[in-house]
């Protein structure tokens, strides 16, 4: 086999690789059924250590994290939080995926645009970091005071631990 050959060959496992795996990020978005559904669904799509960067939100490391500091909050603050896959594009272990994501907040339908860059590593996410305007998303909140008990304990649960770990150096 030429190394050609070889190339070709992995380059068409990564393509599949990339195809599956936004497949499911697709599904997984597309009806979540709240956070336990979306959270078991995407739990095998993540490494054990994966780790998660947003906006306005310290890093968040490992499977189990994501249920408990991204999954469970987001549900709490738009328990009807769904997102669309308009395209997608893969470099070798990298994609990056656009998309919307919808939510009612505070009684008031809410929308935003999101590109994600997630980093493979034999078929499952070792690194997801989103981008996005974080301003509407606050803006709402803002507009929308019932959120505004949700939203402060979704970030305290996230900073009072960060600010701990600084305490303790």
């Amino acid at each position: 086999m030429s190394t050609a050959e070889t190339l070709d060959g992995r380059a068409e496992a990564a393509a599949r690789s990339a195809e599956e795996w936004v497949l499911g990020f697709t599904r997984g978005w597309r009806v979540p059924g709240g956070p336990e559904a979306f959270a078991s669904h995407f739990r095998e799509m993540l490494a054990e250590d994966v780790r998660l960067i947003q906006p306005q939100l310290p890093p968040i490391v490992g499977r189990r994290a994501f249920e408990e500091e991204f999954v469970r909050p987001l549900f709490a603050l738009m328990p009807d939080v769904r997102g669309e896959v308009e395209s997608w594009a893969a470099r070798d272990d990298t994609l990056y995926i656009e998309m919307t994501l919808h939510a009612t907040l505070g009684g008031r339908p809410l929308s935003w645009r999101v590109c994600d860059r997630v980093t493979l590593r034999d078929g499952v996410a070792i690194e997801r970091e989103s981008y996005f305007d974080s301003l509407p998303l606050l803006a709402a909140v803002v507009r929308a005071p019932r959120s505004w008990p949700g939203y402060l304990r979704a970030q305290a649960r996230r900073v009072i631990p960060q600010i701990a770990k600084g305490r303790k150096k």
